[in-house]
């Protein structure tokens, strides 16, 4: 099949040579269109998994900032954080507005540094919406 193709090709462009015609003819191009229609349905599927591998991504480094800002509080000789709280979750960890960081409740008494989870979370409508909520913390 493609020895005849490509025989066809050969024939058709040694014709255009013959009579001093220019340009592609149109089973090249039709050619050119098929091979460009696979590499974009190869392609767009693939880039749309790397947009929410990406997203999910985010929420976890998001996460895992939020977990290092927690225990650093709670670290500190007069702690602001509590359960359900975001009071040590500083916002320049994270582009503000795209992403809800909330501090889990341990199953029983404070929040201490061996108990804690923060939990982020893709705000609707912005641009980490459709990724997975990502944790972080010994307490999860």
């Amino acid at each position: 099949m493609r020895a005849t193709i490509q025989n066809h090709l050969e024939a058709a462009k040694a014709r255009r040579e013959e009579n001093n015609e220019k340009g592609f003819s149109l089973i090249e191009l039709i050619v050119v269109v098929v091979i460009l229609g696979i590499l974009a349905a190869i392609a767009v599927p693939i880039f749309l998994g790397i947009q929410t591998q990406a997203k999910t991504n985010s929420l976890k480094a998001i996460a895992g900032n939020a977990a290092s800002a927690v225990a650093a509080d709670l670290g500190g000789s007069s702690p602001k954080t509590t359960a359900g709280g975001s009071a040590a979750i500083d916002a320049a960890i994270f582009k503000a507005g795209d992403a809800t960081v909330v501090i889990s409740k341990p199953a029983s008494g404070a929040v201490t540094l061996d108990n804690f989870c923060v939990t982020a979370t893709g705000t609707s409508g912005k641009s980490l919406d459709g990724g997975a909520a990502a944790s972080s913390g010994p307490g999860c």
